[in-house]
């Protein structure tokens, strides 16, 4: 019993306080391991009452409060030094009883019971209610020292070159370019361009465009040749670049030549078109300023040296070029598309692109046509999985027309009619000739055996044949329009028939689209058009595209080329999101030349530019006062006036010849005649005798007077002929 007491007395010894005393009554010190130990605690004399009690533990049971204090006996401390590590013991027990010189704070608790307890378990949300305490108040912020300074400089200097590469230019030469375009802006085709320094200059395509509903008789239109004859007359070299063989890029060339000659310069197939031109022509005698070009070879000519490098567009053998001048690196992209997965595998040589990107480009001319479409161009092979099903679909005869320059498509064609059995009839001049070329230079890789001339189509079974004919754009010659409207000689429509048209419309020939699916329907035809969105891809870059050869090259100046005025002024915008400096870009027109030299880009004057009218049908030059007479026939109609004049009474003997046309409908004929035979009476009369001497005074004389009156009663200016004899 006594060493119990003793043990007893010697436990609640270690419990007093300091302060305590025999005869008070006796206070425990706080345990920090029972949950609820300061409900009866007597509060000592100089304790706040307010205060709280920091070794109360929360019901572990209970979500904790977020507005709760979670130690209001600890201090706040203001936010520690940046540089200062954090103390991780610091956390661990936030209810700690903290009096100073109590040694019994890191003492076990006592249990003498030997019970287990809840108390020693560790409390989670005491845990995490204390790491919110501190939270976002101690930073771990990294040391920078020297080496770690001096590595960000240079990285950032080496980001600089990568996105600037045009700083490696020479910024102390004193060489001077111009550039032209003479075709090809503010329109869609017709592309032409000259690049010349002080002894060389390079005519840059030189294509061909389609008039509009204006230009009444004319089939095409080519550019105005003035300049280059002035260039010619400088003493100048002058030589033809071909990037292509679009008729848009070459499809001027043989009435360029027919007044001047020049050295060309293009890929074998690009110059094989041109030559079946000249033969059309009766050139074929030029064909010996033809030079042949390799992919990837620097060619000097003049004091430039030019490579070719191998695009993907719509057309075999489409190039970029890269042009090293006395000023700097010129590349021009020509017409493109970035196709991944082209039908010849053969894809778009961006390493070059990277290559003269990295030398440091000084002016880059990008194709502009597609710049408002976002994202990227749909690949060529798309459109054979629509010629798949197509086919699957067609029980008769299949009719497919696209553009005859486009022979990765009709390729397409013709391999799934190989694979549905089908023969093969090709129709329409340009169509066999291009094929025929294709095919002579190993471009298109199909069997004699599969291809049959149009008279024998009708050996065969409908579900046998695939025909490959032009006039995807309405053309009225062509040979579909001409089985549309039953005029073809071979080929008569059925209504088993499948008329696949793969081509969209090119500006201004939308109506002449719709008038042939009209009459194609009409005949009982099924069409297939814009209800299949991969009957048809473009062979022009979207602005993903655009944007990759931007970031290739990052050349120092850029002008959009080829497209209307919104097309460029929209590539224009993609080109300074891409890092071009606003102030290095210009908008251009034909006719504008560009002066361009390592430090500058301006415009320094205009030069003479515009369009000769073609008449096909015998392929001569249509004069521009004859198509300006059909518009001003077309718009305002005509008046004929016939009249004899007697000099001795000046008066008009027997009765005038009065005739219109698009002026007055029929029914008013004869009202209109006799309006003008009373202005000739009032004319005549108010004459002087000695005017009627002149004929041509007299006949000035009557055409004011009846303009006049046209003016003023119908508020049209019809082209006004009269005929007098004075007798």
């Amino acid at each position: 019993m006594e060493n119990n007491k003793q043990n007893e007395s010697s436990q609640n010894q270690g419990q007093k306080t300091p302060n305590q005393s025999n005869n008070a009554p006796r206070e425990r010190r706080p345990n920090p391991h029972r949950q609820n130990n300061n409900g009866n605690r007597p509060q000592s004399q100089g304790e706040n009452s307010n205060r709280p009690n920091p070794n109360k533990k929360p019901n572990p049971n209970r979500k904790p409060n977020p507005n709760q204090e979670v130690n209001g006996n600890v201090q706040e401390k203001p936010a520690p030094n940046g540089n200062k590590k954090p103390n991780p013991n610091q956390n661990r027990n936030n209810n700690q009883n903290r009096n100073g010189g109590n040694n019994n704070q890191n003492k076990k608790p006592n249990n003498s019971n030997n019970k287990p307890s809840n108390n020693n378990k560790p409390n989670n949300n005491q845990n995490r209610n204390s790491g919110n305490k501190n939270r976002g108040k101690r930073k771990n912020v990294t040391t920078v020292n020297d080496t770690m300074r001096a590595s960000i400089e240079i990285n950032a200097k080496v980001k600089d070159a990568t996105m600037n590469p045009w700083k490696k230019i020479d910024m102390s030469s004193k060489g001077k370019i111009r550039f032209t375009p003479l075709g090809g802006l503010g329109e869609i085709g017709g592309n032409m361009a000259v690049l010349e320094t002080e002894s060389t200059a390079i005519v840059i395509d030189v294509g061909m465009s389609f008039p509009d509903e204006t230009m009444h008789g004319v089939d095409i239109l080519v550019p105005d040749f003035s300049y280059l004859h002035a260039l010619k007359e400088s003493g100048k070299k002058v030589f033809v670049i071909i990037t292509h063989g679009h008729e848009d890029h070459i499809g001027a060339m043989p009435y360029l030549f027919k007044e001047l000659q020049f050295p060309v310069y293009g890929t074998p197939l690009a110059l094989a078109m041109i030559e079946n031109k000249f033969n059309e022509h009766g050139l074929s005698k030029y064909t010996k300023y033809f030079n042949f070009v390799t992919l990837r070879e620097q060619y000097q000519i003049g004091d430039l040296k030019i490579e070719w490098l191998h695009n993907t567009h719509s057309i075999i053998d489409a190039c970029s070029l890269a042009i090293e001048t006395p000023a700097g690196i010129i590349m021009h992209t020509a017409d493109f598309k970035i196709d991944h997965t082209p039908v010849d595998n053969y894809t778009m040589d961006l390493r070059r692109y990277a290559y003269y990107g990295e030398k440091g480009v000084l002016c880059l001319f990008s194709d502009s046509t597609n710049s408002h479409n976002p994202g990227f161009t749909k690949s060529e092979k798309v459109v054979g999985k629509t010629f798949d099903s197509l086919f699957d679909m067609a029980k008769g005869r299949v009719i497919m027309s696209t553009f005859s320059s486009n022979v990765h498509r009709i390729v397409q064609a013709m391999e799934r009619a190989v694979k549905h059995g089908r023969k093969i009839c090709v129709i329409g001049r340009s169509m066999e000739r291009n094929i025929e070329t294709n095919r002579a230079l190993g471009f298109v890789d199909i069997e004699d055996k599969h291809f049959i001339e149009v008279h024998e189509v009708p050996k065969y079974s409908d579900h046998e044949i695939l025909i490959v004919t032009t006039g995807s754009q309405g053309e009225t010659m062509a040979a579909l329009n001409r089985m549309a409207t039953d005029e073809h000689r071979h080929i008569k429509l059925k209504p088993s028939d499948t008329v696949i048209i793969s081509a969209s419309a090119i500006p201004g020939n939308e109506a002449s689209v719709s008038g042939l699916m009209n009459k194609l329907i009409k005949a009982g035809c099924t069409v297939r058009y814009k209800e299949f969105s991969d009957i048809h891809v473009s062979g022009h870059a979207a602005q993903e595209e655009q944007k990759l050869i931007l970031r290739l090259v990052q050349p120092k100046f850029f002008l959009p080329v080829h497209g209307e005025y919104n097309h460029i002024a929209k590539h224009a915008k993609t080109a300074v999101e891409c890092g071009v400096d606003e102030r290095n870009i210009l908008l251009m027109s034909d006719g504008d030349q560009i002066e361009l030299t390592t430090k500058y880009l301006k415009k320094v004057k205009t030069v003479k530019s515009g369009k000769t009218y073609i008449d096909n049908q015998n392929n001569m030059t249509i004069e521009n006062d004859v198509v300006l007479d059909r518009q001003k026939l077309a718009e305002d109609g005509i008046i004929n006036v016939v009249a004899q004049i007697s000099q001795a009474n000046q008066k008009v003997v027997g009765k005038p010849v009065i005739s219109t046309h698009g002026l007055v409908p029929d029914k008013e004929d004869k009202k209109f005649q006799k309006e003008i035979e009373v202005l000739l009476e009032t004319l005549l009369l108010n004459m002087k005798p000695e005017a009627l001497k002149n004929h041509k005074d007299i006949e000035n004389d009557i055409r004011a007077v009846i303009r006049k009156h046209v003016v003023r009663t119908k508020k049209r200016y019809p082209l006004i002929i009269p005929t007098i004899f004075i007798v």
